[in-house]
């Protein structure tokens, strides 16, 4: 069988040591949480942070639930790729952002009935736990599941540990993980980080896009 490209997105990176790690072990994208939680980075920081990472891997920045104009207004200051809704955002929100030329990613928890990709005029749609970032994985083992559409990141509870099984499982477009590559609650560990990426990576290797 073919192999085929799947996307990983590391997101809540708060340090170069971390942001070199990710890019060292092929990351296709680096999230920066400007969101309340506990990896939020200041906008300073992750300026610098983003200048690290070469224009091959996407930058991209994590928002919930903040007004229009301060999303635009920290994209700009810290020059990410792409813009992550992942609150209560409309399509209004999108449509304004979309303006910019940026990517935009829309995340969401799974649930019935099933969003699908490009419902809120997002690039990417992003499936997540019914509680964001806090490391448990939904059931996305369940027979009822089936995917949103075509871009689609597979993200909630992930860990090097599980990254294999969910692949086989869900067949996603890319996967996304934040705290199943920390060694403490809002702190990544380097190798832990190239553990996810090789485990998915080799997860996808014998299958087709």
């Amino acid at each position: 069988m073919g192999q085929r490209h799947l996307f990983i997105k590391l997101c809540g990176l708060k340090t170069a040591e971390h942001v070199d790690a990710a890019v060292e072990a092929g990351a296709d994208a680096i999230g920066f949480m400007f969101a309340d939680s506990p990896r939020r980075v200041d906008p300073a920081t992750a300026a610098r942070l983003v200048r690290r990472v070469p224009s091959s891997v996407m930058t991209v920045g994590v928002f919930r639930d903040q007004p229009v104009a301060d999303v635009r207004a920290l994209a700009d200051l810290t020059g990410v790729r792409a813009v992550q809704l992942h609150g209560r955002e409309g399509r209004g929100c999108f449509s304004a952002l979309r303006q910019e030329g940026r990517t935009l990613i829309r995340g969401t928890s799974y649930r019935e009935p099933l969003p699908t990709c490009g419902q809120m005029g997002e690039d990417i749609l992003l499936l997540d736990a019914p509680t964001p970032g806090a490391g448990i994985p939904w059931d996305w083992t369940g027979t009822s599941f089936r995917a949103p559409g075509a871009a689609w990141l597979l993200a909630g509870g992930l860990t090097p540990a599980n990254v294999a099984d969910a692949v086989h499982a869900t067949r996603p477009w890319g996967v996304d993980v934040s705290s199943g590559i920390e060694s403490i609650r809002g702190t990544k560990d380097p190798a832990l980080i190239t553990a996810f990426v090789t485990a998915a990576r080799a997860a996808a290797g014998g299958t087709l896009h």
